[in-house]
């Protein structure tokens, strides 16, 4: 699922027959899997009243195809929102760029939006050429923009998208998403154990942990990962750890459990995109911008540190604000959140919310 690599190349795809009855929207977002789930409501949204093209990482086309094949994609790997290498110019794909610039320009959008506070997003998307630029600019730093709709504070990832999506005046986007479908056991609880940033991974061994305590309790969980985590989770006990091979591998094995407990990374978005209820460990970052957006979502925060958020530019050895969350901090308030939500699950009651 990660991002960190530049373009070598652009194809444009090729024009869509467009039956001149919406006006044309460009919707920019250039970071990473979990932010093209969180963003897919709003194009949900928008594609009622708009003909929509994102322009976004390449491995957005699976999410796209799954949840809304409406919005055309470009790909495009934008250099200054990797987190490795986006200070080197010289290495920027400029020719590629440009190419999608122009392949931009040609489309002649009536709207463009973004919910980053970059100037860096926000010039790039100008030089498209859109009638109209909406986006949240940093204080002073919002001129580019035509609607600047920064209001001070932290804003909840899905709440930014809410606010375009009335300044738009699109339909109203729910605030959880409905089931993908139903999960294959009551009792099943799927993890995912990796992310695109080391910084954001809970060791293994102490998933590893939970994963005993919650088998003692009645659950089945299912173990998916990244491909360099299988050997450490075999090693572990865990011989059925599964890298997913595909996005819809990814989204199906994640929608097929009645919860899901991870890291702060997309899959976690993903499935509060399924409707599947999500425990979050986070570490860098706070939940009050990131936490999944499902009404039974639950999480423990990461220790304190005064660079928090610190957008995974740890400036310490290790990410002490998640490596200091020990299992025994962990485990009641899985328990506790599980007991809470699924209790119809063991007692044949209806549960509480």
């Amino acid at each position: 699922m990660s991002t960190a690599a530049l373009p070598v190349a652009f194809s444009p795809p090729g024009h869509r027959v467009r039956p001149g009855t919406k006006p044309a929207l460009l919707v920019a977002e250039f970071r990473g899997t979990g932010d093209i789930a969180i963003l897919i409501p709003f194009l949900r949204a928008a594609v009622t009243r708009y003909e929509v093209t994102l322009l976004a990482v390449p491995n957005a086309g699976g999410l796209l195809q799954r949840f809304v094949p409406e919005v055309e994609l470009i790909p495009c790997v934008a250099p200054w929102a990797l987190f490795s290498g986006s200070a080197n110019l010289p290495r920027w794909p400029w020719r590629t760029l440009w190419r999608i610039l122009r392949e931009l320009r040609s489309r002649r959008f009536a709207a463009a939006v973004s919910i980053w506070p970059l100037a860096s997003d926000h010039l790039f998307l100008r030089l498209a050429r859109p009638g109209r630029l909406l986006g949240y600019g940093r204080p002073g730093a919002g001129w580019l923009l035509n609607d600047n709709l920064t209001d001070g504070g932290h804003v909840h990832r899905p709440e930014t998208w809410r606010r375009l999506a009335e300044k738009l005046h699109l339909p109203a986007i729910a605030v959880a998403s409905p089931r993908l479908h139903p999960p294959v056991s009551t009792r099943r609880i799927v993890l995912h154990s990796g992310a695109s940033q080391p910084l954001r991974v809970w060791p293994l061994e102490r998933y590893a942990e939970l994963l005993g305590r919650l088998r003692a309790q009645g659950w089945e969980p299912t173990v998916l990962c990244d491909p360099d985590q299988r050997e450490t989770w075999r090693s572990l006990g865990e011989p059925l750890a599964l890298a997913a091979g595909s996005m819809d591998e990814l989204i199906d094995t994640i929608a097929g459990g009645a919860a899901f407990l991870g890291n702060d990374s997309g899959p976690g978005h993903i499935a509060a995109l399924c409707g599947v209820p999500t425990f979050t460990i986070f570490g860098p970052q706070i939940p009050e911008l990131f936490a999944p957006a499902h009404p039974q979502s639950a999480w423990i925060e990461g220790k304190p540190c005064r660079y928090k958020p610190c957008y995974d530019r740890c400036r310490y050895a290790e990410p002490f604000c998640l490596t200091g969350i020990d299992t025994e901090a962990v485990a009641p308030k899985l328990s506790s959140w599980l007991e809470t939500n699924f209790r119809s699950v063991f007692t044949g009651g209806n549960g509480g919310n």
